[in-house]
C-alpha cells in the first residue's frame, strides 16, 4: 500500500512538473532544466528558485561568484534545492552548474540586465541574460517552482509621480503565483508608494515574524504590514492557500535583515540622498539606476551596505529553504491522501461539510485552524 502510495505520489509530481499550471506552458520546450532540478520537481521536493542579476550587476568578480556559491549553499544546508535562473546563450536556463555560475559571474554588466520585456530579445538573439525578479518569477512560474529568494524587489523609485519609474517587479507579483522572500524593498525607493501599488495588484504582502515592513538594510520602514507570519509553516500555508485558490498573483514575504548586520540608518539614508542627487544629475534612469545607486552606497559607506547586502541575501535564503521545505511536505501529505480540515464557529447554525478541490472545510469552533486528520 505505501509502494503504491508513493508511485501516486511521484506521478502527481511528475505531472505538475511536465505540466504546470501557468498560461504559457507550452513554453517549458525552450528552457533548460538542470538534472538536479528536474529530479526535485520530479520527486516534489523542496526547491528555491534564486535570480541572477545579483550575480552580474549586484558586486564584482569574484566576490559575486563567491556569494552565489554561498547562497546555494545555504539553500541545500536547510533541505532544499537551488534553481539559480538566467539566459545563457538565448537558452533560459533554471539551475546552473558550477562552470554555468562561473560564466555568468566572469560576464558581470555584460550579461543584459533581464525583465520579462527583455526576454523575447535576449532568447532570440542569443544572448547572456541576468534574470531580474520578474523575469525569474516568470521562468520559475513556467516550470512550476512555487518559491523565489531575492534580497529586495524593485518597486516605485522617489518622485515616481513625476517619472512614473515603476519597477516591473510590481506587475509581475501581481500575475504570476509564485512567493518571493525578500528584505522588503530597497530603501533608496519610495516605500509607501510601493506598498500602495502592490495593494492595487492585489498582492498579499506579509511580514516575517514582524509587524513592520522592512526596508532593506533596515529592519523598519515606517510601514505596517496587513498580514504577519511567524514560522516557515505559517508561509507554507499562506502560499498553498494562494495556489489552491488561484488566485494568479504572487505573495511577497518581506524578512528583515538580521540585527547584527543592520546598517546605521542615519548613514544609509544620507548615502541614499546623495546618490539620488548624483544619479539625478547623471540622468540615470530606468534599470540602470538600482545598480548605480547600490554601488554609489556602498562607495559612500566604506562598503558596509555590500557587507549588509550579502548578509541579508544569505538570510532570506534560509528562511526561504524553510518555507520550501514545509510547502513540499503540505504537497506530499496531500498526495498520500491526506486531508486538512479549518474548524470554524457559526453561531448557532448545524456544522457543514463542503468539499473544494479534494479539501474539506468543516465550520466547529472558533478559530481558523488547520488539523491533519489521517
Amino acid at each position: 500500500m505505501a509502494s503504491s502510495s508513493s508511485a501516486l505520489s511521484r506521478l502527481s509530481n511528475l505531472h505538475g512538473h511536465l505540466h504546470p499550471s501557468h498560461s504559457n506552458k507550452g513554453g517549458v520546450g525552450f528552457i533548460k532544466i538542470s538534472p538536479e532540478v528536474s529530479e526535485a520537481l520530479s520527486n516534489g521536493h523542496a526547491v528555491v528558485a534564486l535570480e541572477s542579476t545579483i550575480i552580474s550587476h549586484g558586486m564584482p568578480y569574484p566576490k559575486n561568484l563567491e556569494t552565489a556559491r554561498e547562497v546555494e549553499a545555504v539553500v541545500r544546508e536547510n533541505g532544499a534545492v537551488p534553481a539559480t535562473i538566467a539566459i545563457l546563450d538565448g537558452i533560459p536556463c533554471v539551475g546552473l552548474s558550477m562552470e554555468e555560475l562561473e560564466k555568468l559571474a566572469n560576464l558581470g554588466p555584460r550579461a543584459q540586465k533581464t525583465a520579462r520585456r527583455d526576454i523575447a530579445h535576449v532568447v532570440a538573439t542569443g544572448g547572456n541574460g541576468a534574470t531580474t525578479v520578474s523575469a525569474t518569477m516568470f521562468f520559475a512560474s513556467m516550470v512550476g517552482i512555487p518559491l523565489f529568494v531575492t534580497g529586495g524587489i524593485g518597486g516605485v523609485h522617489r518622485h515616481g509621480e513625476h517619472t512614473m519609474d515603476i519597477s516591473s517587479d510590481l506587475t509581475e507579483l501581481g500575475r504570476t503565483p509564485v512567493a518571493v522572500i525578500s528584505a522588503g524593498v530597497k530603501s533608496i525607493l519610495d516605500v509607501p508608494r510601493t506598498l500602495e501599488y502592490l495593494e492595487t495588484q492585489g498582492v498579499c504582502v506579509a511580514a516575517y515574524r514582524t509587524n513592520e515592513f522592512p526596508a532593506f538594510f533596515s529592519e523598519t520602514s515606517g510601514c505596517k504590514v496587513p498580514c504577519r507570519v511567524d514560522t516557515p509553516e505559517d508561509c507554507a500555508q499562506l502560499i498553498d492557500a494562494n495556489l489552491k485558490l488561484e488566485l494568479g498573483t504572487g505573495i511577497l514575504i518581506a524578512v528583515p535583515i538580521p540585527q547584527e548586520h543592520a546598517a546605521s540608518g542615519r548613514l544609509i539614508e544620507s548615502a541614499i540622498k546623495r546618490a539620488l542627487e548624483e544619479a539625478r544629475d547623471k540622468n540615470i534612469i530606468g534599470n540602470a539606476a538600482t545598480p548605480f545607486l547600490l554601488a554609489r552606497v556602498n562607495e559612500l559607506t566604506g562598503g558596509a551596505s555590500l557587507a549588509s547586502n550579502i548578509a541579508l541575501v544569505k538570510n532570506n535564503a534560509l528562511v526561504g529553504a524553510k518555507i520550501s521545505v514545509a510547502l513540499a511536505q503540505i504537497k506530499e501529505h496531500e498526495n498520500k491522501g491526506g486531508q486538512f480540515l479549518f474548524f470554524r464557529h457559526d453561531n448557532d447554525k448545524k456544522n457543514q461539510v463542503c468539499i473544494i478541490k479534494e479539501k474539506y472545510f468543516v465550520r466547529y469552533e472558533s478559530n481558523e485552524l488547520i488539523h491533519d486528520v489521517t
